[in-house]
């Protein structure tokens, strides 16, 4: 059972805008309820007992919004997804953990997704399970889209790299292990970094999510997944 998690909740959402110029990305609702507290009703379902979540920009109102009911690591500059992870690693604990991004949106198919990830999580092969999901399936997927990962037989993640696509887009949410971070930079730097090195040694692999996945990155999106979700 994976009890730890982290939100990544820090970003400004630029393409958002001008909705995030007063309120946070992972606050927006869609369908009545904000993309936040999706993502935490899924963890505290799946017992999770500690979430973690890092704030910068207008972080105080997530703050406030989440009132204990997760802890807060407040970022006084940007350190992107790696480092805002290796920042929280004293929180995290020294075993596998769940990374969502706070704006994560998801519906579940027959077996909830976090349930199928936590069972799909073997230590002594993975350093990283990615939550995939197809491209051409994906709501508000973009015109530019062109997927991020393939997925091998043993279900090994190899990442596009110089490919022109990809049939699989990283759909938000990882289980990362602490040794992930060994040796890595300080400072800000991006998960996939840490997760190429992992590709490269042979231990970064991948789950296709069964269910419905929104990519929420601008406006026309969010729109999109109104629509479906109200």
């Amino acid at each position: 059972m994976i009890e730890t998690a982290m939100i990544l909740a820090a970003g400004r959402g630029e393409r958002m805008r001008p909705l995030t110029d007063t309120i946070p990305k992972p606050l927006i609702p869609v369908g009545g309820r904000s993309m936040l507290d999706r993502s935490l009703d899924r963890l505290i379902a799946h017992g999770v007992r500690r979430i973690v979540v890092n704030v910068h920009h207008l972080g105080e109102q997530i703050a406030s919004h989440l009132a204990g009911r997760a802890t807060i690591v407040r970022e006084d500059r940007l350190l992107e997804t790696g480092g805002s992870v290796k920042n929280a690693l004293p929180l995290l604990g020294d075993g596998p953990f769940f990374v969502l991004n706070g704006d994560g949106l998801w519906r579940d198919g027959p077996t909830p997704m976090l349930e199928r990830m936590a069972a799909t999580w073997d230590p002594a092969r993975m350093d990283a399970l990615l939550l995939l999901h197809p491209l051409e399936s994906t709501v508000g997927r973009e015109a530019k889209d062109r997927g991020d990962y393939f997925l091998e037989a043993d279900h090994r993640a190899r990442h596009r790299g110089q490919a022109p696509s990809a049939p699989l887009l990283f759909a938000s949410v990882s289980i990362c292990d602490a040794r992930l971070f060994r040796e890595s930079p300080d400072g800000a730097f991006s998960l996939l970094r840490l997760w190429n090195r992992a590709e490269a040694q042979g231990r970064l692999y991948g789950i296709v999510h069964e269910g419905d996945w929104f990519h929420v990155g601008t406006p026309q999106a969010l729109a999109a997944a109104e629509k479906v979700l109200g």
